[in-house]
């Protein structure tokens, strides 16, 4: 492309892009809460479970030589997932996202829409103190971890946590 600007050569490949069908022009369904595309996109990128900050604490925990279970619910009948689970030593393992769980460091309010985020994000933490209360009612340790924290440090932890919980077997005595 040899327009005279940067945005124009950008206009022209976005036009050659669409009319190959590489890009498309999508539009908010009617039933999302979405403000616009870019905003739905970013959205549905979210991931659940499995995000970087859960994989390199997972990896860290691996490298420690502890085994564990991934995306359980620590007691079956209560609808909550712990990220890493150590059935034997009741330890149970949040990995929280700053956004969505109201990082004191790093949330950053949302601009538009923000009652609906400020209300969701509220009831995302009341969520969290009361599955941290029922899972320590059961006699499980919860430990949670922010998004940001180094996983290592974070690992280090858990790790003191399972090898203080767990039961002394005889090759351990």
């Amino acid at each position: 492309m040899d327009a005279a600007t940067r945005a124009a050569n950008l206009a022209a490949a976005w036009e050659i892009a669409h009319a190959a069908g590489y890009v498309t022009t999508e539009t908010v369904p009617p039933d999302s809460w979405a403000s616009s595309a870019a905003s739905r996109a970013v959205m549905t990128a979210n991931k659940a479970k499995d995000t970087k900050p859960e994989r390199l604490l997972r990896s860290a925990l691996h490298r420690h030589g502890l085994r564990y279970r991934v995306g359980l619910r620590p007691i079956p009948d209560l609808r909550r997932t712990a990220d890493v689970v150590f059935p034997k030593a009741r330890v149970a393992v949040f990995v929280d996202g700053c956004y969505w769980h109201g990082c004191p460091e790093h949330l950053r309010p949302a601009k538009k829409g923000a009652a609906f985020w400020q209300e969701k994000i509220a009831g995302n933490r009341a969520r969290d103190t009361e599955t941290n209360e029922v899972l320590r009612k059961a006699g499980w340790l919860v430990i949670r971890v922010w998004e940001h924290e180094d996983p290592e440090q974070a690992a280090q932890q858990v790790v003191e946590a399972v090898r203080s919980r767990q039961p002394m077997s005889p090759s351990r005595r």
